[in-house]
């Protein structure tokens, strides 16, 4: 039986159903109750007056196709935070928000600029390419099974500078996450001897979402000449697209009263 604290929670399940959410540190945190320490990345009451829940999401796995590229989600991204009972104003403590993890891109930076020239100057090992999501807005939850997610994606390599992205603040990578889309699943629920709800084995899908061109990707030639490489990334990796592109996400989550973790 869900009990009281847990039934409640079950109406702010949605605030971590997204492997991402927009996160407003705090300037210092309090420190949680024993039991409840992995719950650090959410504010106490004393630090957001509006915190009613606190919440610990994590993807475990799926996948991230957009254009051409298909990208594993090998490594688990962390959320961590807190919500009003609203699942508004999203917040987070130094401890907790979604700290960047790097995911291995295939084919690496030869893949997605076609420069294979690079090999001999640098070696296959230095030509490694990751992607790191970001956040690029606020995103909006409806109901258990559906979260709209702006995103922003960084492509992490020395070659490319460090600001090469495929999305922006002004121009986001919108995700509309759902349960209800082939091959989703709702999460499976259970209340621990510490009142914190579980949703597990959750899994999410958009095959619907569009992704702009790539931004701030710069070559620099001769170790001080900056050469754009924006269209090279875009025709190897097939950007913009306005379609074809797929998400899929496996998620844990925990919720649990904020009351319960700072007592």
């Amino acid at each position: 039986m869900i009990t009281k604290h847990g039934g409640r929670l079950l109406g702010t399940a949605a605030a971590a159903l997204g492997a991402i959410a927009l996160m407003a540190p705090v300037a210092q945190a309090d420190t949680p109750a024993k039991n409840y320490e992995q719950f650090a990345g959410c504010p106490s009451k004393n630090e957001n007056p509006e915190i009613s829940s606190c919440v610990r999401s994590v993807v475990k796995s799926g996948n991230f196709k957009m254009g051409n590229k298909n990208v594993p989600i090998e490594k688990p991204i962390i959320l961590s935070g807190g919500a009003n009972e609203f699942l508004q104003n999203f917040s987070a403590t130094p401890k907790g928000g979604m700290p960047p993890v790097k995911q291995k891109v295939p084919g690496g930076v030869i893949g997605l600029t076609g420069l294979t020239w690079l090999l001999e100057f640098l070696g296959s090992e230095a030509l490694t390419l990751y992607a790191a999501t970001e956040l690029a807005g606020q995103p909006k939850f409806f109901g258990i099974g559906q979260i709209t997610l702006p995103i922003k994606v960084h492509l992490i390599n020395g070659v490319l500078g460090n600001n090469c992205y495929v999305g922006s603040v002004s121009n986001p990578i919108t995700l509309n996450l759902s349960t209800s889309v082939s091959p989703g699943k709702n999460p499976e629920f259970s209340v621990d001897a510490f009142e914190i709800l579980h949703l597990n084995n959750g899994t999410y899908v958009d095959k619907t979402f569009s992704a702009p061109g790539a931004s701030g990707c710069v070559l620099t030639l001769f170790g001080f000449i900056p050469v754009s490489i924006n269209g090279l990334v875009n025709a190897q990796s097939g950007l913009p697209a306005a379609s074809g592109n797929e998400t899929v996400q496996n998620i844990d989550t925990e919720l649990v009263e904020v009351g319960l973790v700072y007592p």
